[in-house]
């Protein structure tokens, strides 16, 4: 209704109750006498606070609802989802936030029930790194959340302004977002729609989580039903549950996806392909094909990206089992980051300062050998490459253990010699790997070598040695490695030449 006249506009505003009629008489005094547009009026009453730019086109348009939901009064709208938008909202001069339910929800019993419940629920979450709920108000015409009104962005915002966050950062929001998932675990509460958007970062800096299971409206049973679910991560979390044969709302699957948050603040991309077909999300593929952290961002910490890993475990068993452990592995993480413990390059690299003249000179005592490195860092790989091909090896570098594992075929020739696995960035995976070559038939006679760092306490004495497995600790000299190569491989018959 842009044919209002510039009282016309005011008294309306009066009428709906936005303003006190007091306020309204001062704007149009002080819009003078003359003429004036409904321009004019509309830039005075916006200026001294009396209407916003909601409001406004409300007006406007001639809509006589929607501007109170109870007491509260609405002032803009500051998120839209698949089954609610939210509201910025003042009462009595305090500000909060107004989660209202959409209308074709509203319309249908069992999601307005669904939507009532889980506000009832998260009224008994009260965390610092969890955004209250503070009343429910079960109108079946306009249902409605009251939460605290959290100023700041979402962790998606954050994350598409920045590209990519610093380790540390990463991780401490991360383990703020883990010891709120941990808190809810411990009342009985997952939260089953972990993703960017659902974690407000406040203005000081801290993360605090939204939407514990509201988008949680079908069946997850019946995948004809959780196709047709308009919430994709809700999709998400059945398709995985299904894939890995657990049942439905296993506490681990809020730690897959929180480790998907937390691979996508490290790499600015998520771990997960994002698609919008139904099909493709149920396609337990997408969880077993993510790109290794370490490919996408070469210079991520170490034990940065064996959180991400161990979080993303497609094997339900081998994942973090709760949020609580994640919570752990997180502080852990961060200490060794914050005390200095992260190894660099330097650190962990192959040195051959002892002996320079010994070990600077070209051999061939490697001709007839294949070794190969299992280790995610460049630096690594290419320092490990180049002093044994000086040597005469012939070295295959892969980054990932288990397509390294993978290689081993009962019913082929060894692509390998000797095998070396480099923990210091891979950590426990390295280790894991290193066991079942150890205890697999068709590799259990196959030499292996462990690389670790002598801080890693934990996977050294995990680490299961045999005659034809040893540990040697990092950093590493050139004299070591190729001793304990000679002595690995002293009962392996050289490959002819020509034949590797």
């Amino acid at each position: 209704m842009s044919d209002l006249t510039p009282r016309q506009f005011a008294q309306r505003a009066a009428d709906l109750g936005l303003a006190d009629r007091r306020s309204v008489e001062q704007a149009v005094n002080e819009l003078g006498v003359g003429d004036h547009t409904l321009d004019d009026m509309i830039q005075v009453m916006q200026r001294n606070g009396l209407v916003t730019t909601l409001q406004t086109e409300k007006i406007l348009k001639g809509d006589r609802k929607g501007y109170f939901y109870g007491d509260y009064k609405v002032l803009y709208l500051i998120g839209a989802g698949t089954f609610a938008r939210v509201y910025r909202a003042e009462k009595g001069g305090e500000v909060f936030a107004v989660k209202v339910l959409r209308k074709r929800f509203r319309d249908e019993l069992r999601e307005l029930e669904q939507f009532l419940r889980e506000g009832r629920m998260g009224l008994r979450l009260r965390h610092p790194h969890i955004v209250d709920i503070l009343e429910v108000v079960p109108d079946v015409h306009n249902p409605f959340l009251v939460m605290e009104f959290v100023e700041g962005q979402t962790l998606r915002e954050l994350v598409r302004i920045r590209g990519k966050l610093p380790a540390d950062l990463a991780l401490r929001l991360m383990y703020e977002i883990a010891s709120g998932l941990a808190y809810a675990s411990s009342l009985g509460i997952a939260h089953r729609d972990l993703k960017l958007s659902n974690v407000l970062i406040s203005s000081d800096g801290k993360a605090k989580l939204v939407d514990f299971g509201l988008a949680a409206l079908t069946d997850r049973n019946n995948p004809e039903k959780m196709a047709d679910c308009p919430n994709a991560r809700a999709i998400d979390y059945a398709a995985l549950e299904r894939g890995t044969g657990v049942r439905k709302d296993d506490p681990r699957s809020d730690v897959y996806f929180a480790g998907n948050m937390l691979y996508h603040m490290l790499a600015g991309v998520p771990a997960l392909t994002e698609t919008r077909d139904r099909l493709q999300r149920l396609n337990v593929s997408r969880f077993q094909e993510i790109v290794p952290l370490h490919e996408r961002v070469p210079d991520v910490p170490g034990i940065a990206n064996q959180v991400v890993q161990r979080a993303l475990e497609f094997n339900p068993d081998k994942r973090i089992q709760s949020a609580a452990a994640l919570q752990a592995e997180v502080k852990k993480a961060l200490q060794i980051l914050e005390s200095g413990a992260t190894r660099s390059n330097s650190d962990n690299t192959i040195s051959s300062t002892d002996s320079p003249d010994e070990d600077e000179i070209p051999t061939n005592e490697g001709e007839g050998y294949i070794i190969m490195l299992v280790e995610s860092k460049a630096a690594l790989q290419n320092a490990f490459r180049e002093r044994l091909k000086a040597r005469g090896y012939r070295v295959l570098v892969i980054s990932d253990p288990n397509r390294a594992l993978d290689r081993f075929s009962p019913d082929d020739d060894p692509p390998a010699d000797c095998v070396v696995f480099g923990a210091a960035e891979l950590g426990s995976l390295a280790v894991e790997a290193y066991n079942k070559f150890g205890s697999d038939e068709h590799t259990a006679e196959i030499p292996a070598l462990l690389l670790v760092d002598r801080r890693q306490t934990s996977l050294i004495a995990s680490a299961r040695r045999s005659p034809t497995r040893k540990l040697l600790p990092l950093p590493l000299k050139v004299r070591e490695l190729r001793i304990a190569l000679t002595q690995l491989l002293s009962g392996v018959e050289r490959r002819p030449l020509g034949t590797y």
